[in-house]
């Protein structure tokens, strides 16, 4: 019976495959033609041209754009990597007053969308003047209760006996964390970097409510700004969209496996 229906479901998934990817698939030929043929109606180009994603780079200042959203997205990453760890291990190993209680906090924190809370952190930054500042972008994600709810739930998965052993043999809380735990959660590690440096860098929400200098622009703002320019040069901003994309796609490709892992390796636990 699995046989049978084995070719069934390739082609079904072939062909899912085919309509997520499709729109992919036009902006890149799209990126890589000329807007007069464009302009004539789309079809597949008979002159490939790099010229779009040139001027694309030049006109838009990526480079800037570039440094920030780095920049933004690493010190993110790094600041939810150490909070989650951290809150995760004590969640997972600690038993304090309120664990349960503080657990159940931060899985309603995941039903919560960001924009119902950006009155409240816009008059936070206000007040710290942070306003208009790399502060701004960083701190209102440098904690998430989806990283701390995926690290405790590896935490639960690693034998308590291993534990046992590290300490027995003279081992802190720390050293047992940072040396024996968190390597051996490589694949939960991967998962929120790759979910974190990802949402920071297609962010737009933060950069457009909270900033205004346009040193600060990142790569999702300064594409919109690029998209109110050139509407009516679709190769142009295709080259743009993708040149915004590229770097987000090679880092899932790079972090797949590990990403993988971690999603198949995470279940409810205690």
């Amino acid at each position: 019976m699995r046989q049978s229906n084995h070719p069934l479901i390739l082609t079904l998934l072939s062909i899912g495959a085919a309509i997520m990817l499709l729109p992919v698939v036009i902006v890149l030929v799209t990126s890589f033609t000329t807007a007069e043929t464009v302009n004539t109606g789309w079809h597949w180009p008979q002159v490939w041209t790099l010229a779009n994603y040139r001027s694309a780079w030049e006109q838009g200042h990526f480079i800037r754009a570039f440094a920030n959203s780095a920049g933004v997205a690493l010190t993110v990453t790094a600041l939810q990597i150490m909070t989650s760890a951290l809150a995760g291990y004590a969640l997972a190993r600690l038993s304090f007053p309120g664990r349960q209680t503080l657990l159940l906090f931060l899985i309603a924190t995941l039903v919560i969308p960001f924009q119902v809370l950006v009155i409240p952190i816009f008059l936070v930054l206000k007040w710290g003047h942070l306003l208009n500042t790399y502060g701004a972008l960083i701190l209102p994600s440098a904690a998430n209760g989806f990283g701390i709810l995926l690290l405790r739930q590896h935490f639960l998965t690693i034998p308590p006996e291993l534990e046992a052993a590290a300490a027995l043999d003279g081992a802190t809380r720390w050293q047992i964390l940072w040396k024996i735990l968190l390597p051996l959660c490589r694949p939960a590690l991967t998962a929120l970097f790759l979910f974190t440096f990802i949402g920071e860098w297609n962010d737009l929400f933060k950069p457009l409510v909270f900033t205004t200098r346009p040193e600060l622009r990142t790569v999702q703002l300064t594409l919109t700004e690029f998209q109110e320019q050139y509407t009516n040069n679709w190769p142009l901003l295709m080259a743009a969209i993708g040149i915004a994309t590229a770097p987000v796609v090679l880092l899932f490709i790079v972090g797949q496996r590990q990403f993988m892992r971690a999603i198949a390796g995470t279940g409810i636990k205690g």
